[in-house]
């Protein structure tokens, strides 16, 4: 059995650490918003080259109350692309907003900035949820030249790309630190992932980060005297713990991740297999760090024989996203249609998420990409 993704290997080097952690939150009695949060919001927003940090309870309310923190107003209109998770969408029309889908780029799979700046030249917009998805980042470049031409608000995704890279005026940066605000997810699967759930807001803004800090308490700055009607989204003291524990360890996972996109590479490569794998556009710097390694088929009938074929010699795979959320039940209201958004749609039918997480050990890759290879030659 190869896993997507297996958190027992992990666990098992450094178990005595996570026990240790968790034992001196309960034995030292303060087990909501303690020190270990604390702790951590420094190390994130310190990592990140930003001034703040919030825990939350997890990425999805971190979207929502970061949107509502940079104070979007009812009907306001918010770009973002239909191809990611749910949480990035549903957050902006829980904050009263209306979205904009904007087609992926077909090479990056991140959203098309150009097609971002042909709206933005045409109608008023709050602001842009970029996602740096499966730990690819967007063009700071890009992105940063939109918030300045437009004057728009940038909420950046990086619930899949903590510690991703990119160049913005010749400097490296890391993504979400170039947005209004940015999110990240703790969820376990994460490169940087809890027992449990959790997430964080990173912000230079100090009223957003007040703002924030305040909503995840139910709106009160003072506990029972409620400013605004808030949430409650703390970040466990537990997990963060447990997070201050393999924070230490985030660098060399991720150096792991990408030796073995490498490794994945290179064995494609070797038998020749025609499957478009991710690029590092950039070896200089971490601009990928591959929360997921997702590959594309040249049809949906071959992606669904591979995928088949290696779920039965247990092979672990997902498909990140059989809907892309334009096309979603809840969002017809938008009106958008099948053929709207072309590339999106084409990755739904086409690309197919393959095991990937610090541990997984070379001759696994070797078994996974001889899988595939005999897969595609029976189709073929």
């Amino acid at each position: 059995m190869i896993p997507l993704f297996d958190i027992t290997r992990q666990y098992s080097k450094i178990k005595s650490e996570i026990i240790e952690a968790i034992d001196n939150v309960l034995s030292n009695g303060r087990v909501i918003l303690g020190q270990e949060v604390e702790r951590l919001e420094q190390n994130i927003a310190n990592f990140i080259g930003v001034k703040f940090g919030i825990g939350v309870a997890n990425g999805s309310d971190a979207l929502v109350i970061a949107l509502k923190a940079m104070e979007i107003k009812e009907g306001e209109k918010v770009i973002t692309t239909p191809y990611t998770f749910f949480a990035t969408a549903s957050a902006i029309v829980r904050n009263g907003g209306i979205p904009i889908f904007v087609d992926v780029d077909s090479e990056t799979y991140n959203i098309d900035l150009n097609q971002v700046e042909d709206i933005l030249k045409k109608e008023k917009v709050f602001g842009i949820i970029p996602v740096h998805l499966f730990g690819q980042t967007v063009d700071l470049e890009g992105l940063y030249y939109l918030k300045e031409k437009y004057g728009i608000k940038i909420l950046e995704d990086c619930a899949q790309s903590i510690g991703s890279e990119g160049i913005l005026n010749g400097q490296v940066k890391k993504s979400g630190s170039i947005g209004d605000a940015a999110i990240f997810s703790f969820f376990p699967t994460k490169n940087l992932g809890a027992y449990g759930d959790g997430g964080m807001i990173v912000t230079d803004d100090e009223r957003i980060y007040e703002k924030a800090k305040m909503l995840r308490v139910h709106g009160a700055k003072k506990k029972y005297f409620h400013e605004e009607i808030g949430f409650n989204s703390r970040l466990d003291e537990i997990q963060a713990a447990i997070l201050n524990v393999k924070f230490k360890y985030l660098n060399s996972w991720t150096e792991n991740r990408i030796k073995i996109a490498k490794k994945y590479k290179e064995e494609f490569e070797k038998h020749k297999l025609e499957v478009i794998y991710p690029k590092i556009l950039n070896k200089t710097y971490k601009y990928h760090v591959f929360h997921q390694y997702v590959v594309k088929f040249k049809s949906n009938k071959i992606r669904e024989k591979v995928r088949e074929y290696l779920s039965e010699n247990k092979v672990g795979t997902s498909l990140y996203y059989p809907v892309p959320l334009h096309l979603q039940k809840c969002f017809a209201y938008l009106g958008y249609k099948e053929g709207n958004l072309p590339v999106s749609e084409e990755l739904s039918k086409t690309t197919l998420a393959l095991p990937i997480f610090p541990e997984l050990e070379e001759k696994e890759i070797e078994i996974i990409v001889q899988k595939i290879k005999e897969a595609i030659e029976e189709v073929e």
